[in-house]
C-alpha cells in the first residue's frame, strides 16, 4: 500500500482544495491529511481560522479522498509523522517549493510539490468577499 501525506489549513474549503486532494490520492492508496489545530494556526502564524478546528476535519472527512485526517500541532511534527505512519510520498502545493525537501533527506519518502489550481485560494476568496463587503456598505451609506 503506498502511503500519501498533505499538510494544510483547509479553511474555506474550495475546488482548489479538493483538486490538490484528489491529485495526491491519485498518487496512492492512502491519502493522509494533517490539518492544522486551531492553536498552531493561532501560535505559529496569529491567523484566526474562520471554521474551528473539528468543522474542518468534517469536511475533510467527507471528500472521498481522504481516508484519514491527525491534527498538526507543530512545524517540527512533519519527519515525525512520515515515519510513523510510513508514508511514501509526502505532497504539498507548489507555494511551498523547496521548503520541505529536508523531509526527503531525513525519511525514506518522496516530497511533491503540486502545482495550485491557479484561479483560487483561500487568499483571493478572502480578498474578494472583503471588497464586496466594502462596496456594500459603500452603497449604503450613499443612499
Amino acid at each position: 500500500m503506498k502511503r500519501i501525506i498533505t499538510y494544510g489549513t483547509f479553511d474555506m474549503l474550495h475546488y482548489g482544495h479538493i483538486n490538490l486532494l484528489k491529485r495526491a490520492k491519485e498518487m496512492g492508496d492512502y491519502l493522509i491529511v494533517v490539518l492544522s489545530t486551531d492553536e498552531f494556526n493561532w501560535n505559529s502564524k496569529q491567523k484566526k481560522t474562520y471554521f474551528s478546528y473539528e468543522k474542518r476535519k468534517q469536511l475533510l472527512e467527507a471528500i472521498r479522498y481522504v481516508d484519514l485526517v491527525i491534527p498538526e500541532e507543530a512545524w517540527d511534527q512533519k519527519v515525525t509523522d512520515v515515519n510513523l505512519y510510513q508514508v511514501d510520498t509526502f505532497v504539498m502545493g507548489d507555494d511551498w517549493k523547496g521548503q520541505f525537501d529536508f523531509i526527503q533527506e531525513d525519511t525514506d519518502a518522496e516530497v511533491v510539490y503540486l502545482e495550485r489550481t491557479p484561479e483560487i485560494s483561500t487568499t483571493q476568496i478572502k480578498k474578494d468577499l472583503n471588497k464586496k463587503s466594502l462596496a456594500t456598505e459603500h452603497v449604503s451609506k450613499v443612499e
